[in-house]
Protein backbone atom coordinates (compact mmCIF):
# COMPACT_ATOMS: atom_id res chain seq x y z
CA UNK A 1 0.00 0.00 0.00
CA UNK A 2 1.15 3.55 -0.92
CA UNK A 3 1.37 6.21 1.61
CA UNK A 4 -1.62 7.62 2.76
CA UNK A 5 -2.01 11.10 2.78
CA UNK A 6 -4.39 12.82 5.26
CA UNK A 7 -4.78 16.29 4.21
CA UNK A 8 -3.84 16.01 0.66
CA UNK A 9 -5.33 19.24 -1.28
CA UNK A 10 -8.05 18.16 -3.96
CA UNK A 11 -6.84 17.98 -7.34
CA UNK A 12 -8.43 21.18 -9.95
CA UNK A 13 -10.50 20.61 -12.94
CA UNK A 14 -9.24 22.31 -15.88
CA UNK A 15 -11.43 24.83 -16.37
CA UNK A 16 -10.75 25.39 -12.76
CA UNK A 17 -7.52 26.01 -12.87
CA UNK A 18 -8.25 28.43 -16.29
CA UNK A 19 -10.99 30.24 -14.03
CA UNK A 20 -7.76 31.07 -11.69
CA UNK A 21 -5.70 32.04 -13.93
CA UNK A 22 -8.17 34.67 -15.20
CA UNK A 23 -8.92 36.11 -11.78
CA UNK A 24 -5.30 36.55 -11.38
CA UNK A 25 -5.42 38.71 -14.86
CA UNK A 26 -8.71 40.51 -14.39
CA UNK A 27 -6.85 41.92 -11.27
CA UNK A 28 -4.68 44.31 -13.07
CA UNK A 29 -6.83 47.90 -13.93
CA UNK A 30 -4.86 47.70 -17.71
CA UNK A 31 -6.66 44.35 -18.48
CA UNK A 32 -10.17 45.73 -17.80
CA UNK A 33 -10.11 48.10 -21.39
CA UNK A 34 -9.05 45.14 -23.07
CA UNK A 35 -11.72 42.93 -21.53
CA UNK A 36 -14.35 45.82 -22.56
CA UNK A 37 -13.28 45.89 -26.22
CA UNK A 38 -13.85 42.17 -26.13
CA UNK A 39 -17.53 42.47 -25.29
CA UNK A 40 -17.63 45.32 -27.90
CA UNK A 41 -16.82 43.18 -30.30
CA UNK A 42 -18.65 40.20 -29.64
CA UNK A 43 -21.58 42.05 -30.23
CA UNK A 44 -20.69 43.61 -33.54
CA UNK A 45 -19.37 40.59 -34.50
CA UNK A 46 -23.19 38.95 -33.88
CA UNK A 47 -24.75 41.85 -35.77
CA UNK A 48 -22.43 41.93 -38.91
CA UNK A 49 -23.31 38.15 -39.16
CA UNK A 50 -26.88 39.16 -38.91
CA UNK A 51 -26.18 41.41 -41.52
CA UNK A 52 -24.04 39.28 -44.20
CA UNK A 53 -26.98 36.97 -44.15
CA UNK A 54 -29.44 39.43 -44.67
CA UNK A 55 -27.43 41.25 -47.59
CA UNK A 56 -26.25 37.50 -49.14
CA UNK A 57 -23.04 39.77 -49.54
CA UNK A 58 -20.02 37.15 -49.57
CA UNK A 59 -17.59 40.69 -49.41
CA UNK A 60 -19.21 41.57 -46.46
CA UNK A 61 -18.60 38.31 -44.73
CA UNK A 62 -14.64 38.64 -45.67
CA UNK A 63 -14.57 41.90 -44.15
CA UNK A 64 -16.16 40.85 -40.77
CA UNK A 65 -13.75 38.29 -40.18
CA UNK A 66 -11.28 40.47 -39.88
CA UNK A 67 -13.35 41.48 -36.91
CA UNK A 68 -12.79 37.75 -35.52
CA UNK A 69 -9.06 38.56 -36.18
CA UNK A 70 -9.31 41.66 -33.60
CA UNK A 71 -10.77 39.05 -31.09
CA UNK A 72 -8.33 36.81 -31.46
CA UNK A 73 -5.85 40.05 -30.80
CA UNK A 74 -7.65 40.57 -27.74
CA UNK A 75 -6.69 37.65 -26.46
CA UNK A 76 -3.30 37.45 -27.02
CA UNK A 77 -2.98 40.96 -25.56
CA UNK A 78 -4.45 39.09 -22.22
CA UNK A 79 -2.09 36.30 -22.64
CA UNK A 80 0.83 38.65 -22.81
CA UNK A 81 -0.60 40.19 -19.71
CA UNK A 82 -0.31 36.92 -18.22
CA UNK A 83 2.84 36.15 -19.10
CA UNK A 84 4.37 39.32 -17.89
CA UNK A 85 2.74 38.16 -14.28
CA UNK A 86 3.99 34.87 -14.10
CA UNK A 87 7.67 33.95 -13.60
CA UNK A 88 9.19 30.64 -14.19
CA UNK A 89 8.52 27.42 -12.72
CA UNK A 90 10.96 24.67 -11.96
CA UNK A 91 8.77 22.64 -15.02
CA UNK A 92 9.14 26.00 -17.47
CA UNK A 93 12.60 27.00 -16.75
CA UNK A 94 12.70 29.49 -19.74
CA UNK A 95 9.52 31.18 -18.99
CA UNK A 96 5.99 31.00 -20.84
CA UNK A 97 7.51 34.04 -23.32
CA UNK A 98 6.70 31.19 -25.81
CA UNK A 99 3.16 31.02 -24.70
CA UNK A 100 2.34 34.43 -26.79
CA UNK A 101 4.52 33.75 -29.62
CA UNK A 102 2.00 30.72 -29.71
CA UNK A 103 -0.99 32.84 -29.51
CA UNK A 104 -0.20 35.14 -32.21
CA UNK A 105 1.15 32.02 -34.90
CA UNK A 106 -2.45 30.59 -34.13
CA UNK A 107 -4.29 34.06 -34.82
CA UNK A 108 -2.52 34.52 -38.21
CA UNK A 109 -2.97 30.76 -39.17
CA UNK A 110 -7.16 31.46 -38.40
CA UNK A 111 -7.32 34.22 -40.29
CA UNK A 112 -5.92 32.62 -43.11
CA UNK A 113 -7.68 29.83 -43.18
CA UNK A 114 -10.69 31.62 -43.02
CA UNK A 115 -9.25 33.68 -46.16
CA UNK A 116 -8.93 30.35 -48.18
CA UNK A 117 -12.78 29.20 -47.15
CA UNK A 118 -13.90 32.82 -48.49
CA UNK A 119 -11.57 31.63 -51.86
CA UNK A 120 -13.84 28.66 -51.89
CA UNK A 121 -17.27 29.99 -51.50
CA UNK A 122 -15.83 32.81 -54.14
CA UNK A 123 -15.58 30.13 -56.73
CA UNK A 124 -18.49 28.61 -56.40
CA UNK A 125 -20.55 32.04 -56.70
CA UNK A 126 -18.85 32.63 -59.92
CA UNK A 127 -20.76 29.39 -61.09
CA UNK A 128 -24.15 31.03 -59.93
CA UNK A 129 -24.32 34.23 -58.77
CA UNK A 130 -27.08 35.49 -56.33
CA UNK A 131 -28.99 38.38 -55.93
CA UNK A 132 -27.01 40.75 -53.47
CA UNK A 133 -29.16 43.12 -51.23
CA UNK A 134 -27.50 46.66 -50.36
CA UNK A 135 -29.78 47.55 -47.62
CA UNK A 136 -27.51 47.11 -44.85
CA UNK A 137 -24.00 46.69 -47.12
CA UNK A 138 -22.79 50.05 -46.16
CA UNK A 139 -23.93 50.40 -42.72
CA UNK A 140 -22.00 47.31 -41.89
CA UNK A 141 -18.37 48.36 -43.60
CA UNK A 142 -18.70 51.69 -41.78
CA UNK A 143 -19.58 50.13 -38.46
CA UNK A 144 -16.79 46.89 -38.98
CA UNK A 145 -14.22 49.61 -40.20
CA UNK A 146 -14.61 52.00 -36.96
CA UNK A 147 -14.54 49.19 -34.09
CA UNK A 148 -11.14 47.44 -36.62
CA UNK A 149 -9.49 51.04 -36.06
CA UNK A 150 -10.48 51.76 -32.79
CA UNK A 151 -9.38 48.61 -31.28
CA UNK A 152 -6.12 48.59 -33.29
CA UNK A 153 -5.32 52.45 -32.53
CA UNK A 154 -6.82 51.96 -28.28
CA UNK A 155 -5.22 48.98 -27.12
CA UNK A 156 -1.58 48.31 -27.12
CA UNK A 157 -0.56 44.82 -28.21
CA UNK A 158 2.83 44.09 -27.67
CA UNK A 159 3.23 40.73 -29.34
CA UNK A 160 1.36 41.56 -32.83
CA UNK A 161 3.46 45.37 -32.60
CA UNK A 162 6.23 43.60 -32.79
CA UNK A 163 5.53 41.07 -35.34
CA UNK A 164 4.57 43.56 -37.46
CA UNK A 165 8.02 45.08 -37.25
CA UNK A 166 9.96 42.78 -37.23
CA UNK A 167 8.28 40.04 -40.05
CA UNK A 168 8.68 40.98 -43.26
CA UNK A 169 6.73 43.55 -45.45
CA UNK A 170 3.40 41.97 -47.37
CA UNK A 171 3.05 42.40 -51.18
CA UNK A 172 0.13 45.07 -50.22
CA UNK A 173 2.88 47.14 -47.49
CA UNK A 174 5.06 47.27 -50.74
CA UNK A 175 2.67 48.71 -53.03
CA UNK A 176 1.30 51.24 -50.65
CA UNK A 177 4.48 52.01 -50.33
CA UNK A 178 5.42 52.63 -53.98
CA UNK A 179 2.53 54.93 -54.21
CA UNK A 180 3.63 56.97 -50.69
CA UNK A 181 6.80 58.35 -51.41
CA UNK A 182 5.52 59.38 -54.85
CA UNK A 183 2.33 61.37 -52.61
CA UNK A 184 4.80 62.17 -50.23
CA UNK A 185 7.19 63.61 -52.54
CA UNK A 186 4.18 65.99 -53.69
CA UNK A 187 2.86 66.33 -50.04
CA UNK A 188 6.14 65.86 -47.58
CA UNK A 189 4.02 66.10 -44.44
CA UNK A 190 2.83 62.83 -45.17
CA UNK A 191 5.80 60.82 -44.90
CA UNK A 192 5.34 60.20 -41.15
CA UNK A 193 2.29 58.79 -41.61
CA UNK A 194 2.61 56.31 -45.09
CA UNK A 195 6.63 56.07 -44.62
CA UNK A 196 8.52 53.61 -44.32
CA UNK A 197 5.31 51.81 -44.15
CA UNK A 198 2.05 51.70 -42.60
CA UNK A 199 0.74 50.01 -39.95
CA UNK A 200 -0.75 46.16 -41.75
CA UNK A 201 -3.94 45.92 -39.81
CA UNK A 202 -4.72 49.23 -40.54
CA UNK A 203 -3.84 49.00 -44.48
CA UNK A 204 -5.99 45.94 -44.92
CA UNK A 205 -8.60 47.72 -42.70
CA UNK A 206 -8.81 50.69 -45.09
CA UNK A 207 -8.42 48.48 -48.68
CA UNK A 208 -11.04 45.82 -47.18
CA UNK A 209 -14.02 48.87 -46.58
CA UNK A 210 -12.50 50.63 -49.87
CA UNK A 211 -13.69 47.62 -52.02
CA UNK A 212 -16.85 47.26 -49.95
CA UNK A 213 -17.56 51.20 -50.90
CA UNK A 214 -16.57 50.08 -54.69
CA UNK A 215 -19.06 47.28 -54.22
CA UNK A 216 -21.78 49.32 -53.21
CA UNK A 217 -22.00 51.86 -55.87
CA UNK A 218 -21.65 49.21 -58.71
CA UNK A 219 -24.55 47.38 -57.32
CA UNK A 220 -26.49 50.54 -57.27
CA UNK A 221 -25.41 51.72 -60.46
CA UNK A 222 -25.91 48.76 -62.70
CA UNK A 223 -27.14 45.55 -60.71
CA UNK A 224 -23.64 44.36 -61.16
CA UNK A 225 -23.68 41.91 -58.71
CA UNK A 226 -20.49 39.66 -59.76
CA UNK A 227 -18.36 42.45 -58.19
CA UNK A 228 -19.76 41.47 -54.61
CA UNK A 229 -17.60 37.98 -55.07
CA UNK A 230 -14.42 40.13 -56.97
CA UNK A 231 -14.52 42.33 -53.61
CA UNK A 232 -14.31 39.04 -51.45
CA UNK A 233 -11.51 37.31 -53.32
CA UNK A 234 -9.72 40.66 -53.22
CA UNK A 235 -10.42 40.68 -49.40
CA UNK A 236 -9.05 37.21 -48.83
CA UNK A 237 -5.87 38.01 -51.01
CA UNK A 238 -5.33 40.90 -48.92
CA UNK A 239 -6.12 39.59 -45.68
CA UNK A 240 -3.61 36.13 -46.53
CA UNK A 241 -1.12 38.55 -47.92
CA UNK A 242 -0.43 40.44 -44.65
CA UNK A 243 -0.76 37.60 -42.09
CA UNK A 244 1.49 35.29 -43.98
CA UNK A 245 4.79 36.87 -43.12
CA UNK A 246 3.46 37.15 -39.46
CA UNK A 247 2.58 33.64 -39.45
CA UNK A 248 6.29 32.60 -40.99
CA UNK A 249 8.27 35.21 -38.60
CA UNK A 250 6.00 33.66 -35.68
CA UNK A 251 6.94 29.96 -36.50
CA UNK A 252 10.41 30.31 -36.78
CA UNK A 253 10.45 31.65 -33.52
CA UNK A 254 8.95 28.20 -32.17
CA UNK A 255 11.13 26.19 -34.59
CA UNK A 256 14.01 27.88 -31.69
CA UNK A 257 16.03 28.83 -34.99
CA UNK A 258 18.63 32.48 -34.80
CA UNK A 259 17.29 35.45 -35.99
CA UNK A 260 19.25 36.25 -39.05
CA UNK A 261 19.56 40.27 -38.37
CA UNK A 262 21.17 39.09 -35.28
CA UNK A 263 23.77 36.71 -36.57
CA UNK A 264 26.44 39.08 -37.37
CA UNK A 265 25.96 40.56 -33.87
CA UNK A 266 26.77 36.88 -32.35
CA UNK A 267 29.80 35.93 -34.24
CA UNK A 268 31.04 39.44 -33.38
CA UNK A 269 30.45 38.84 -29.82
CA UNK A 270 31.78 35.10 -29.63
CA UNK A 271 35.26 36.39 -31.41
CA UNK A 272 35.25 38.64 -28.54
CA UNK A 273 35.24 36.28 -26.35
CA UNK A 274 37.14 34.27 -27.68
CA UNK A 275 39.86 37.05 -27.30
CA UNK A 276 39.59 37.04 -23.61
CA UNK A 277 42.59 36.33 -21.26
CA UNK A 278 42.98 32.51 -20.02
CA UNK A 279 39.69 31.18 -23.06
CA UNK A 280 41.45 28.74 -25.11
CA UNK A 281 38.34 28.21 -27.06
CA UNK A 282 34.96 28.49 -27.28
CA UNK A 283 32.71 25.54 -28.78
CA UNK A 284 29.40 24.16 -29.02
CA UNK A 285 27.71 27.80 -29.38
CA UNK A 286 24.16 27.42 -29.87
CA UNK A 287 21.62 30.71 -30.07
CA UNK A 288 17.51 30.56 -30.56
CA UNK A 289 15.03 32.90 -29.64
CA UNK A 290 13.15 32.54 -27.16
CA UNK A 291 9.93 34.92 -27.29
CA UNK A 292 9.59 38.20 -29.44
CA UNK A 293 13.02 40.57 -28.37
CA UNK A 294 14.35 37.45 -25.88
CA UNK A 295 17.18 35.35 -27.01
CA UNK A 296 18.46 32.37 -25.18
CA UNK A 297 21.90 30.20 -25.79
CA UNK A 298 24.09 27.76 -24.10
CA UNK A 299 28.17 27.62 -24.52
CA UNK A 300 31.17 26.06 -23.71
CA UNK A 301 34.63 27.86 -22.73
CA UNK A 302 37.37 25.72 -22.99
CA UNK A 303 40.19 27.74 -20.56
CA UNK A 304 43.52 27.36 -19.25
CA UNK A 305 44.63 25.24 -16.13
CA UNK A 306 45.60 28.57 -14.46
CA UNK A 307 42.84 30.53 -14.93
CA UNK A 308 39.98 31.60 -12.67
CA UNK A 309 37.05 29.79 -13.86
CA UNK A 310 34.70 32.61 -12.05
CA UNK A 311 36.62 35.55 -13.08
CA UNK A 312 36.63 34.03 -16.92
CA UNK A 313 32.83 33.56 -16.56
CA UNK A 314 31.59 36.83 -15.71
CA UNK A 315 34.15 38.52 -18.44
CA UNK A 316 31.79 36.06 -20.90
CA UNK A 317 28.49 36.51 -19.52
CA UNK A 318 28.96 39.99 -19.52
CA UNK A 319 30.22 40.12 -23.31
CA UNK A 320 27.14 38.26 -24.51
CA UNK A 321 24.47 38.90 -21.82
CA UNK A 322 23.84 42.50 -24.27
CA UNK A 323 22.35 40.50 -26.63
CA UNK A 324 21.73 36.82 -25.41
CA UNK A 325 18.89 37.50 -22.11
CA UNK A 326 18.80 33.93 -21.28
CA UNK A 327 22.43 32.78 -21.13
CA UNK A 328 24.40 29.44 -19.80
CA UNK A 329 27.94 29.23 -20.02
CA UNK A 330 29.42 25.92 -19.07
CA UNK A 331 33.49 26.30 -18.55
CA UNK A 332 36.00 23.44 -18.16
CA UNK A 333 39.68 23.44 -18.05
CA UNK A 334 42.45 21.94 -20.49
CA UNK A 335 43.22 18.57 -19.28
CA UNK A 336 46.04 16.99 -20.64
CA UNK A 337 45.24 13.34 -21.65
CA UNK A 338 48.49 11.27 -22.80
CA UNK A 339 48.71 7.18 -23.22
CA UNK A 340 51.85 5.93 -21.29
CA UNK A 341 53.83 3.15 -23.11
CA UNK A 342 54.61 0.01 -20.87
CA UNK A 343 58.44 -0.63 -20.26
CA UNK A 344 59.88 -3.37 -18.46
CA UNK A 345 57.91 -6.47 -17.43
CA UNK A 346 54.46 -6.96 -17.91
CA UNK A 347 52.30 -7.49 -14.50
CA UNK A 348 48.84 -9.34 -14.35
CA UNK A 349 46.72 -6.78 -14.01
CA UNK A 350 47.84 -5.52 -17.72
CA UNK A 351 46.32 -8.55 -19.11
CA UNK A 352 42.98 -6.81 -18.23
CA UNK A 353 42.13 -5.49 -22.05
CA UNK A 354 39.37 -3.35 -21.10
CA UNK A 355 41.52 -1.10 -19.10
CA UNK A 356 44.21 -0.94 -22.14
CA UNK A 357 44.33 0.18 -25.71
CA UNK A 358 45.97 -2.56 -27.75
CA UNK A 359 47.45 -1.46 -31.39
CA UNK A 360 47.23 -4.42 -33.66
CA UNK A 361 50.38 -5.37 -35.23
CA UNK A 362 51.47 -8.43 -38.10
CA UNK A 363 53.19 -11.36 -36.51
CA UNK A 364 56.43 -11.81 -35.78
CA UNK A 365 58.56 -13.93 -38.37
CA UNK A 366 60.69 -16.64 -37.25
CA UNK A 367 64.37 -16.93 -37.98
CA UNK A 368 63.88 -19.84 -40.65
CA UNK A 369 61.70 -16.96 -42.99
CA UNK A 370 64.30 -14.36 -43.39
CA UNK A 371 67.31 -13.94 -45.22
CA UNK A 372 70.17 -11.47 -44.64
CA UNK A 373 69.44 -9.54 -47.89
CA UNK A 374 66.57 -9.90 -49.63
CA UNK A 375 64.49 -10.47 -46.25
CA UNK A 376 63.32 -13.73 -48.74
CA UNK A 377 62.75 -17.20 -47.47
CA UNK A 378 66.60 -18.88 -46.79
CA UNK A 379 68.04 -22.24 -46.26
CA UNK A 380 67.80 -23.68 -43.18
CA UNK A 381 71.68 -23.27 -43.00
CA UNK A 382 71.84 -19.47 -43.01
CA UNK A 383 72.35 -18.33 -40.34
CA UNK A 384 70.32 -15.65 -38.53
CA UNK A 385 71.01 -11.54 -39.73
CA UNK A 386 72.23 -9.07 -37.32
CA UNK A 387 69.64 -6.59 -38.50
CA UNK A 388 66.10 -6.99 -40.58
CA UNK A 389 66.05 -4.64 -43.74
CA UNK A 390 62.01 -5.06 -43.72
CA UNK A 391 59.92 -2.13 -43.65
CA UNK A 392 59.94 -0.47 -40.47
CA UNK A 393 58.06 -1.75 -37.39
CA UNK A 394 56.86 -4.96 -39.48
CA UNK A 395 58.59 -7.34 -36.88
CA UNK A 396 57.08 -5.53 -34.23
CA UNK A 397 54.85 -7.23 -31.21
CA UNK A 398 51.40 -5.57 -30.56
CA UNK A 399 52.55 -2.82 -28.36
CA UNK A 400 50.20 -2.44 -25.30
CA UNK A 401 49.39 1.29 -24.38
CA UNK A 402 47.99 2.25 -20.50
CA UNK A 403 44.86 4.30 -20.05
CA UNK A 404 46.29 6.38 -17.45
CA UNK A 405 46.46 10.45 -17.48
CA UNK A 406 50.10 11.02 -16.89
CA UNK A 407 52.39 14.01 -18.16
CA UNK A 408 53.08 14.28 -21.80
CA UNK A 409 57.18 13.71 -19.94
CA UNK A 410 56.16 10.39 -17.63
CA UNK A 411 55.18 8.03 -20.55
CA UNK A 412 57.63 5.35 -19.22
CA UNK A 413 60.59 5.17 -21.35
CA UNK A 414 64.03 5.43 -19.94
CA UNK A 415 65.63 8.84 -20.89
CA UNK A 416 69.86 8.87 -20.78
CA UNK A 417 72.71 6.81 -22.77
CA UNK A 418 72.17 3.68 -23.23
CA UNK A 419 74.57 0.49 -24.49
CA UNK A 420 74.10 -1.31 -27.34
CA UNK A 421 74.06 -4.38 -25.40
CA UNK A 422 71.68 -3.31 -22.75
CA UNK A 423 69.35 -1.86 -25.44
CA UNK A 424 68.86 -5.55 -26.52
CA UNK A 425 68.00 -6.91 -23.27
CA UNK A 426 65.40 -3.84 -22.55
CA UNK A 427 63.22 -4.35 -25.15
CA UNK A 428 59.40 -3.70 -25.08
CA UNK A 429 57.46 -5.83 -23.47
CA UNK A 430 54.46 -7.98 -24.21
CA UNK A 431 52.09 -10.60 -23.02
CA UNK A 432 52.92 -14.24 -24.25
CA UNK A 433 56.79 -13.42 -24.94
CA UNK A 434 59.50 -14.28 -22.58
CA UNK A 435 61.16 -11.66 -20.72
CA UNK A 436 64.46 -11.26 -23.04
CA UNK A 437 62.59 -10.68 -25.96
CA UNK A 438 64.97 -7.92 -28.49
CA UNK A 439 64.40 -4.90 -29.38
CA UNK A 440 65.74 -4.44 -32.55
CA UNK A 441 65.24 -7.73 -34.56
CA UNK A 442 63.47 -9.40 -32.04
CA UNK A 443 65.55 -12.05 -30.89
CA UNK A 444 67.72 -12.23 -27.81
CA UNK A 445 69.81 -15.54 -28.79
CA UNK A 446 71.48 -13.85 -31.59
CA UNK A 447 75.22 -13.55 -31.73
CA UNK A 448 77.06 -9.81 -31.09
CA UNK A 449 79.18 -10.65 -34.25
CA UNK A 450 78.32 -12.51 -37.31
CA UNK A 451 79.92 -15.95 -37.43
CA UNK A 452 80.23 -16.58 -33.22
CA UNK A 453 79.95 -19.72 -31.69
CA UNK A 454 76.40 -18.90 -30.61
CA UNK A 455 74.57 -20.10 -33.52
CA UNK A 456 71.03 -20.71 -33.77
CA UNK A 457 69.94 -23.34 -36.49
CA UNK A 458 72.46 -26.04 -37.97
CA UNK A 459 76.02 -25.58 -37.96
CA UNK A 460 77.93 -23.87 -41.03
CA UNK A 461 78.97 -26.19 -43.70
Amino acid sequence: MGTIHLFRKPQRSFFGKLLQEFRLVAADRRTWKILLFGVINLICTGFLLMWCSSTNSIALTAYTYLTIFDLFSLITCLISYWVMMRKPSPVYSFGFERLEVLAVFASTVLAQLGALFILKESAERFLEQPEIHTGRLLVGTFVALSFNLFTMLSVRNKPFTYVSEAASTSWLQEHVADLSRSLCGIIPGLSSIFLPRMNPFVLIDLAGAFALCITYMLIEINNYFAVDTASAIAIALMTFGTMYPMSVYSGKVLLQTTPPHVIGQLDKLIREVSTLDGVLEVRNEHFWTLGFGSLAGSVHVRIRRDANEQMVLAHVTNRLYTLVSTLTVQIFKDDWIRPALVSGPVTANVLNFSDHHIIPMPLLKTTDDLNPVTSTPAKPSSPPPEFSFNTPGKNVSPVILLNTQTRPYGIGLNHGHTPYSSMLNQGLRVPGIGATHGFRTGFTNIPSRYGSNNRIGQPRP
